[in-house]
Parts: structure tokens; sequence; C-alpha cells
């Protein structure tokens, strides 16, 4: 993970750097730019974590806020930033991490890390979306599915398509990805062709997942439980479109970190 050049921290603050609270926000959701936003208007001044350098180009430039692109590099760096910011005389009163629900291992670093320092760590919830969905628990229980003739659409990500594919093997399957050249490769070494391939990023509407689906001839939707804009998009083009929804469970949080939804966090980040 490395240092962007807009970083500002508190000692160019001026007068404000008696006030000055800094806060280390680890974003890897839909949440993160809108969080930010919320968190500067509060006072904050925020270090904000990304995976990839089009996921920075979603945050409005703020003399208070510093970006750092490229993934979590273990626990070593989770706790070599949070010495860093304590050497500088301007530590993180606190840690968020709003990682991806999926994200398991930068939750695990964050919490391995914080709790070696003594660092306040809060993790945002997402919400649990209601509606009709068949619930899987691991991506094995897909193996119990009758998916036979089904034409099946994975959106749950590059790195389990293999084995999605290898556990449903009456289906026809197609995916929808990330636009990458890993994604792509990895959809190829699962077995699927170029033309049930769609590398795309998620549109503010349906038209593009609502066509890829009419045109695929798409019968059931693989996604994930993740409680985001994601998992809304497709539960409401499978209610449109009369499709079957599976869902992968969302991973338990870890436990003896505090979880709190946007407005309690928020509220919580207020006082």
């Amino acid at each position: 993970m490395h240092r962007a050049d807009m970083h500002q921290d508190c000692r160019n603050q001026g007068s404000r750097n008696q006030d000055c609270r800094r806060l280390w926000l680890v974003a890897g959701t839909g949440e993160g730019p809108e969080l930010a936003e919320r968190l500067l208007a509060l006072g904050w001044q925020l270090t904000v974590s990304v995976v990839s350098a089009p996921a920075a180009l979603a945050y409005r430039p703020h003399p208070a806020l510093s970006l750092r692109v490229g993934a979590l590099a273990g626990e070593a760096a989770v706790e070599a930033e949070l010495a860093a910011a304590a050497t500088s005389g301007h530590p993180y009163a606190v840690v968020v991490d709003a990682s991806h629900p999926f994200a398991c291992q930068v939750s695990r670093q964050l919490e391995a890390g914080c709790t070696r320092r003594g660092q306040r760590l809060l993790r945002l919830q997402r919400p649990t979306l209601k509606g009709p969905a068949t619930l899987l628990p691991t991506l094995e229980d897909l193996r119990a599915v009758p998916l036979a003739g089904q034409h099946l659409l994975l959106a749950i990500g590059a790195r389990q398509l293999a084995a999605a594919v290898s556990l449903s093997p009456g289906a026809l399957h197609h995916a929808r990805l990330l636009p990458s050249a890993s994604s792509l490769q990895q959809a190829m070494a699962a077995g699927l062709s170029g033309e049930r391939v769609a590398c795309l990023r998620p549109g503010s509407t349906l038209a593009v997942e609502r066509a890829l689906v009419r045109r695929w001839r798409i019968s059931t939707v693989l996604a994930r439980q993740s409680g985001g804009f994601t998992e809304e998009l497709w539960r409401r083009i499978c209610r449109s479109e009369g499709l079957s929804l599976l869902l992968l469970c969302r991973p338990q949080e870890l436990a003896g970190v505090e979880s709190l939804d946007a407005a309690a966090l928020l509220a919580t980040l207020a006082g």
C-alpha cells in the first residue's frame, strides 16, 4: 500500500491543529466515498485506503483527505501504519473497517494489527436485505441445488468461479465480472467461453444487467449476500425478470470487534 501525493496531515492544518482528529478508513465498499464525505463534515482528518486507482477516483479532493492506493500488505503493514501515525505525533483516534463483507482477510489483518497496538477499531456493518432468495451457507452447498439444464449466471467474483463451475456441472455457465485482466484469465481457466463472460462495472441503472440476462436466457443467478448495491441490483433483476436467486451467505463478523451500521457509526464518531 503506498501513499498518494495529495497527502496532507494535521501539521498542515494551521490553527486547526489542536482540534485535529485523525481516522484511518479502510474502504473496500461502495459506501466509502459517501462515508468519507460525512466524516470530513464532522471534522475528521482522514486517511482512506482503497485497493485500486479507479476506486480512488470516487473520492473528491479535500485538504483533510489523504488517499492510499493498494492492498493491505498483512498485519505487519497495519501495525506499521499505526506506529508511523503515532511517531508523527498525530496518532489515529480510531480505525474504521469498511472493507467488503467478503474481504475476510482484510478484516482479520486489521483486527490483529489493531489489537496488538491497542488501537480502537470499528466495523461498518451492512444491512441484511429482505426478499426471496435461496441462501447457501457455503459455496459447497451449490452442489445440492438442482441446476441441470439451467442457464446459470455467476456474479460472485473471479476467485470462486472455477469452484462454482465444478460444483454445478449440469448448468450452462455465464459470468459477470469486474473489468480486469486477472478476472478474464480466471474465467477462461474455469472453462467459460468468451461469449459467456461480461467484464463490466455495475452501473447506476439495471439496463446492462437486464440486457445480459435476456441475451443469455439466464434462469438462475448466483450472487453474494453482500448487503450493498450489488446484492440489491441482483434482487431487483431477478424479481423483475422472474429468475431464481441464489446467495452465498455473508461471512460472520469477527468476534470482539464493535460492528455498527452506518447511522450508528456516524453517531458514534460525531461525539
